[in-house]
């Protein structure tokens, strides 16, 4: 959209928070860049160039806006719609890849070569693999900086920088200010927080309707891993260094998070898996047009615009659970899970009690003894296969995932059919388009809308729906007053 002159200074002129993180604006008289929606006057027409993230705009020196946080705006919500290399690598730099592995590493789990990787992202992004890291090292430090007491040498090699030096000259760089500087303006309007603790603020691009979409993560909530409590959803996480809890709060102009974690190298991780997980930086406005074409959807999507998707923390644990709730009710899928949980779960510490466990690995479940599940034998087949082929890495899910390939290495899985692989293609791998046409809940919707109730012929109707299905089927499942859609109490 960068390239769009026109539009984008409309979209500036008009302070239009939708366009937030679609582009950012470098103002040349004052070498600052901006997010769209910035409070500040507009700069003059001929004073503004843009540029498609925020690392393009350090690479070509400009700092940080300290007045709208160019830095902390929603990410483009392009990366998650779609499954080119460019948005794998995206989604892949936005979990810390990068830092913990090395272009290198980045480019061998895309299959190509680092040149080529350099080369795709600066072609779209003006900007390669490492300036990218570099800009989201530099958010992650200024979160350190500003929500925790850490001396500054801890928080450089919390945010994956390998020097002081280089964390300094970065942090002034992009925001021209130094790190006890930009620590100094932070406390001044601080609020307290428990101690161990980060408080973030988890921007999206409005609307966003919370019913579903906690409703749906408080629903199916595995006891020990998930919990409802005090209007938050609580759950644990395994990440790369270690493990964390992470507490999200829906609030109307942004989503509260606060985390807690055993080592804070995992914080980008964590935040990254925490946005996928409620789906922030989807684009609303772009995806409820589309579905209000549709005449029997529009009144659906105009009761309650902004639904997300549901997603997971974690593919591998989500495609385990998918299995466990094949052909049963959501109570007897959060039984099945949570025996699985206390059998060969991980045991965590929780001050406020209710989280007990991390959900168990692939690898933890690897010598899992069939004879232990209380599933049908056809269905223990199923798991111990998914279980075995996740844990030779024979089969690996996640966000880097090919949405096709995958489909297609599931499906040659005993006992995977179109539903189990839809549901993971949505939920885990994140495709916006994933249709479940033979679920009870979706059928049920269609004969009430008066859609088609075969599958077939509901899913050559959901063609106008394309590429936003997976929305559609939110708004499908809306019609039923299953808690999954309600927010709870």
């Amino acid at each position: 959209m960068h390239t769009d002159t026109e539009r984008c200074v409309r979209a500036v002129q008009s302070k239009d928070a939708r366009f937030d993180g679609w582009f950012f604006t470098a103002v040349l008289t004052t070498g600052i860049y901006c997010r769209p929606s910035c409070p500040v006057v507009p700069p003059k027409v001929q004073n503004m160039t843009f540029y498609p993230s925020a690392a393009a705009c350090q690479q070509a020196g400009f700092r940080a806006c300290k007045r709208c946080r160019p830095d902390t705006s929603p990410g483009s919500p392009e990366w998650n719609a779609r499954a080119d290399v460019v948005a794998r690598a995206m989604r892949l730099i936005r979990d810390g890849v990068v830092d913990r592995e090395g272009v290198p590493g980045l480019a061998g789990r895309l299959g190509y070569s680092t040149r080529q990787i350099e080369r795709q992202l600066l072609a779209e992004l003006g900007a390669g693999p490492l300036a990218l890291a570099r800009a989201q090292r530099a958010q992650t430090a200024r979160i350190l900086i500003e929500t925790t007491g850490l001396p500054m040498a801890d928080v450089a090699f919390a945010a994956g920088f390998s020097s002081i030096r280089t964390f300094n000259d970065t942090v002034r760089e992009v925001f021209a200010l130094s790190p006890g500087e930009l620590r100094t303006r932070a406390t001044r309007g601080a609020r307290p927080h428990t101690p161990g603790t980060i408080p973030l603020r988890l921007p999206f691009r409005a609307p966003l309707h919370p019913d579903n979409l906690f409703g749906h993560l408080a629903a199916t909530g595995v006891p020990g891993v998930e919990e409802w409590r005090d209007g938050a959803y609580r759950r644990t996480l395994s990440l790369p260094y270690g493990h964390g809890i992470a507490e999200l709060t829906p609030l109307p102009d942004h989503i509260g998070c606060l985390l807690s974690l055993t080592d804070l190298r995992d914080l980008t991780h964590a935040i990254s898996r925490c946005r996928w997980l409620l789906d922030l930086d989807a684009d609303p406005v772009a995806v409820d047009g589309e579905l209000r074409n549709d005449p029997l959807l529009a009144p659906m999507v105009d009761k309650a615009p902004g639904r997300r998707v549901p997603r997971t923390v974690d593919a591998a644990e989500f495609a385990v659970r998918a299995v466990l709730g094949q052909q049963v009710s959501t109570a007897a899928a959060r039984t099945h899970a949570a025996r699985l949980v206390a059998a060969h779960g991980v045991p965590v510490d929780d001050v406020r009690g209710g989280l007990t466990h991390l959900f168990p690995s692939p690898q933890a479940l690897a010598d899992l003894d069939p004879e232990s599940l209380a599933l049908p034998r056809s269905r223990r087949t199923t798991l111990t296969t998914l279980v075995g082929a996740l844990a030779d890495g024979s089969l690996t899910l996640g966000v880097d995932s090919d949405w096709d390939e995958a489909r297609t290495r599931l499906l040659a899985l005993p006992g995977f059919g179109p539903w189990t692989v839809e549901a993971i293609a949505m939920r885990a791998l994140g495709d916006p388009d994933a249709f479940l046409p033979t679920d009870l809940g979706i059928r049920r919707a269609a004969g009430e809308l008066g859609l088609p109730s075969t599958p077939a012929a509901l899913t050559a109707r959901a063609a106008a729906w394309r590429p936003w299905r997976a929305y559609a089927v939110q708004y499908l499942w809306a019609t039923d007053s299953h808690p999954i859609n309600q927010l709870p109490g």
